[in-house]
């Protein structure tokens, strides 16, 4: 599966908003999954002074992610395909590969 950073606008005004939405997102993973398309909510992550939520999904396509949001119902600015992580043995763009 590939990764998706799924980014949301969250008030800071308002501090069940995050909770609300990584429920949400968690839930709506699960459903899926359950019903064939697999989806993993991975984490989330707030950014109160920007009052940006970035969340991380696995899934087969950005569709899969969509739905999820969809069915969460959060208010997504964008959706973007990363490149993933050192620990899953990918190369790590921001770091040096010489020895």
């Amino acid at each position: 599966m590939a990764e998706f950073l799924v980014e949301l606008y969250l008030p800071r005004s308002d501090p069940s908003a995050v909770a609300g939405a990584v429920a949400g997102a968690r839930r709506a993973a699960e459903e899926l999954t359950a019903a064939g398309t697999p989806v993993r909510f991975v984490r989330s992550i707030f950014v109160p002074e920007d009052e940006t939520c970035f969340q991380l999904f696995e899934a087969a396509s950005a569709e899969a992610v969509r739905e999820a949001a969809d069915r969460a119902e959060l208010r997504v600015d964008r959706i973007s395909r990363t490149d993933g992580s050192p620990e899953e043995g990918r190369v790590d763009p921001c770091r040096s590969q010489t020895t």
